[in-house]
């Protein structure tokens, strides 16, 4: 049996300002969420890496899921299309990463 909780720390910008590099989360393992909400997923083109992002919506293939930092390269939905399933939703961030630089 798997534990039902894991962590993930934050390893870029993209949902900066919410989550900042560094930060630590801790993740329900699940494949239920509602729009709106931060999850982890699987990079489909990269099982190896997982994305926390919001999710958006359902749609035909999966979840939409979006980045929100406009100033980083989207690495998300726009980029790579929807996500078949999600791993986990994210429960709440413990530890904060350090403050981004001036």
């Amino acid at each position: 049996m798997r534990w039902p909780l894991f962590r993930v720390t934050v390893a870029e910008r993209s949902m900066e300002p919410r989550l900042r590099d560094g930060d630590w989360l801790l993740v329900l393992r699940t494949g239920h969420a509602r729009p709106g909400q931060l999850v982890v997923a699987r990079h489909p083109g990269k099982p190896d890496l997982l994305l926390v992002k919001r999710l958006i919506r359902r749609q035909d293939g999966g979840w939409f899921l979006l980045s929100a930092n406009p100033a980083v390269p989207a690495v998300d939905s726009r980029r790579f299309g929807p996500v078949p399933a999600i791993a986990g939703r994210v429960l709440l961030r413990y530890r904060r990463g350090p403050a981004p630089p001036p």
